[in-house]
């Protein structure tokens, strides 16, 4: 894909899961890749598979760094690491200060260090790992479901204020996918999420389906678009599906 041909790219959170296959799928596009995760093992394990640059540490904090290993120009920045955080509303303040400090303000920080040079070069490509439960919900998963509705806030605020000034932003919303979080969601991802769980290279495959279209949202499961329009239409009636599934759930673990 030309479009990427040459580009630097970042994927944090790349150890593994969706991050891993997104750093695999632009390096054999022939991007520049630094993959960046918490864990330093992990983090190298995967840049060396694919001939990129391992930058481990916070996805908050390694702006400069991945730049100035991509020779000073970050191209694509993917906004993928991210906290399950299940829990209700009696969840730990902790647990909804990491969840959304990860899967909100990182995207934020990331945003500050980069527009500046994207939009004074007229170019950037956003790429914002969220979730379908930023367009919908995830029961059992309060801090999760809220922080991810942010996370899809600010990528469609971003591209609807710098879109006419070149910026790309792509909004990534799958449902289950085989990955450590999905097995970290428990019962509920098992009740919810595994029965139609894809592989995440198919995260990958959808992503560049949508920067190919120049599209925003992504949706490797294009079952999704139904539920947030029978959401928007009909609040009510997906309430009452979901309490549903609640109940079902509930039910299950007890």
């Amino acid at each position: 894909m030309s479009t990427v041909q040459g580009a630097g790219v970042v994927v944090t959170g790349a150890g593994g899961g969706i991050g891993a296959a997104l750093a695999r799928r632009f390096a054999a596009e022939g991007a520049r890749v630094v993959v960046n995760d918490l864990d330093p093992d992990r983090t190298k394990a995967v840049a060396d598979e694919i001939g990129g640059v391992a930058v481990p540490g916070d996805a908050s904090a390694v702006v400069e760094e991945a730049r100035a290993a991509l020779g000073g120009t970050v191209d694509v920045w993917c906004a993928n690491a991210g906290l399950a955080s299940p829990g209700d509303a009696f969840a730990d303040e902790e647990v909804w200060a990491a969840a959304w400090d990860v899967n909100v303000m990182a995207h934020v920080r990331a945003a500050r260090a980069l527009l500046p040079d994207w939009l004074e070069r007229g170019s950037g490509r956003f790429v914002s790992t969220v979730s379908a439960a930023g367009l919908l919900t995830m029961v059992g998963a309060a801090p999760y479901s809220v922080s991810k509705h942010g996370a899809y806030a600010f990528a469609e605020w971003l591209s609807l204020t710098y879109r006419h000034r070149g910026l790309k932003v792509h909004a990534i919303c799958p449902q289950g996918v085989r990955t450590d979080m999905l097995t970290a969601a428990g019962s509920a991802g098992e009740l919810v999420l595994a029965p139609t769980a894809i592989e995440p290279g198919a995260v990958a495959d959808a992503l560049f389906d949508a920067i190919d279209a120049d599209r925003f949202l992504v949706l490797p499961h294009p079952e999704v678009a139904g539920y947030y329009r029978a959401r928007a239409a009909d609040p009510e009636r997906w309430i009452g599906n979901m309490n549903h599934i609640q109940q079902k759930w509930e039910g299950a673990d007890a």
